[in-house]
């Protein structure tokens, strides 16, 4: 069980609950009561990034600021988290609307990456920063070796704004172009504006994920690989 496989147990099982439910099954259930897990990953998301940065500083001392950020950006990125997500078994746990449900959101990765936030969110509440960090510590280690070698999920925005920046005179921009299908199984499309012409264009579930996919194409027109 989830509850188990993150090694804490909530004093407020309220928490908990909240943390495991999705706008969607709060939407359609209509209880004033029923809380969903937004606000919960909104501030597990801060708590993330301190936990990771504080823990990135200390073991790779020798890593200059901007190493560290695009360490930072890798094991905190959306795949990552997706990936947490399916290990601890939360695609199970959290609650989602029949609409979602349908669409395949139980898989989705925007969706299993933002309860791993709302979780941490919960943990913070529930119990203060240090249950906090050792839950930020039981994958983040990890995920910086995966990082380091290679292993992981590549941050194409990253990687192409490094190499825009080089040229001062380069602008890069990022534009919600469209969106595509129902509400409970969305397609973003977005365009990347180089000196503000459409340069590449990039889909996704989510926005991030969109971005990603149009930096990559760009990375590709510009000859990276």
């Amino acid at each position: 069980m989830l509850k188990e496989k993150i090694g804490y147990r909530f004093r407020n099982p309220v928490l908990f609950r909240k943390a495991m439910t999705h706008s969607s099954y709060a939407n359609e259930q209509r209880a004033r009561h029923l809380q969903n897990n937004e606000r919960l990953e909104f501030l597990g998301d801060s708590v993330l990034g301190f936990v990771t940065a504080d823990y990135l500083y200390n073991h790779f001392p020798d890593l200059p600021e901007g190493e560290l950020t695009k360490l930072r950006a890798a094991v905190v990125c959306e795949q990552a988290l997706y990936e947490v997500a399916k290990e601890l078994g939360i695609d199970q746990e959290i609650c989602l609307g029949r609409g979602e449900e349908a669409g395949g959101g139980r898989h989705r990765p925007s969706i299993l990456a933002d309860a791993v936030e709302a979780l941490l969110g919960a943990i913070y509440l529930d119990g203060g920063i240090e249950p906090a960090r050792a839950f930020v510590l039981s994958f983040i280690p990890r995920k910086a070796d995966e990082a380091r070698q290679g292993r992981m999920f590549k941050d194409y925005k990253t990687t192409l704004q490094e190499i825009v920046q080089k040229n001062r005179e380069e602008t890069l921009e990022y534009r919600l172009a469209g969106t595509h299908g129902p509400d409970h199984d969305k397609t973003f499309e977005m365009e990347l504006l180089l000196n503000s012409n459409v340069f590449a264009k990039g889909m996704g579930h989510s926005k991030k994920e969109a971005e990603q996919m149009a930096a990559k194409q760009a990375l590709e027109l510009m000859g990276y690989r």
